[in-house]
């Protein structure tokens, strides 16, 4: 179980988007070049991300795209779902029939997975990405999940999708 290039490039392109949008819009070659990701993939990726509003588009020189909403209000959900991106770690796509036509003994372990991902990646804003990546460029960026507070949140730190 594993997010896909899909996903991993769309949130990739949309921080480095937010890292570099500041001056105006930016464009997906600057993108392509530098997160080393082909720019006829970027425009089907930032086609949907348009669709679902989360970026804006202006063309013409000068041109490129820029965040739709403010960075706090987006996040790596919102993103990972605008490109059609699959979180499920069941076999059966959800529908209960993984083994024999009927529901696997490990099938509530795996929806609760699946639940649990998407949880954590949508208390991860595009900001928060921002904001680590600018504290220590280049480096792995850990995140703490927001939700958890207390003795409880040490340790569960995850590994960032950038």
């Amino acid at each position: 179980m594993r997010l896909t290039t899909k996903g991993r490039f769309a949130v990739t392109a949309m921080t480095d988007l937010a890292l570099n949008g500041g001056a105006g819009p930016v464009t997906l070659a600057g993108i392509s070049d530098r997160q080393r990701i082909s720019l006829s993939y970027l425009e089907q990726l930032f086609g949907k991300l348009r669709r679902h509003k989360l970026v804006d588009s202006v063309r013409g020189p000068g041109g490129g795209y820029s965040l739709a909403r403010p960075m706090e209000r987006i996040s790596v959900a919102d993103i990972v779902r605008a490109v059609d991106e699959a979180l499920d770690a069941t076999q059966c796509g959800g529908i209960e029939n993984c083994r024999d036509e009927k529901r696997c003994l490990t099938h509530e372990l795996w929806t609760t997975l699946n639940f649990k991902m998407y949880e954590y990646l949508a208390s991860v804003s595009l900001s928060d990405l921002v904001r680590k990546q600018r504290k220590n460029p280049g480096a792995v960026v850990l995140l703490k999940d927001a939700r958890l507070r207390g003795p409880r949140a040490r340790g569960r730190a995850l590994s960032a999708l950038v």
